[in-house]
């Protein structure tokens, strides 16, 4: 398993922990946006930061894929 996988497993649990959802549900949510290929690729960036700025982009992704879908 690759070290940008491995990392984006480790998202994906703490993501739902900061959602208070699963973690299939966390997954599910980034999935429905075509938002994982995305986290995956920002393993570079995520890792060296702390963990609630890689949530608060994923945050603002999501909600502007929301905004995008309602418009």
């Amino acid at each position: 398993m690759s070290r940008e996988f491995s990392f984006f497993i480790y998202l994906i649990e703490r993501y739902a922990a900061h959602l208070g959802v699963t973690a299939d549900v966390a997954y599910r949510r980034l999935a429905d946006k075509g938002l994982v290929d995305y986290a995956i690729g920002m393993y570079e960036l995520y890792h060296v930061e702390a963990i609630e700025n890689a949530f608060a982009d994923l945050d603002r992704r999501l909600t502007a894929q929301c905004q995008i879908c309602t418009s």
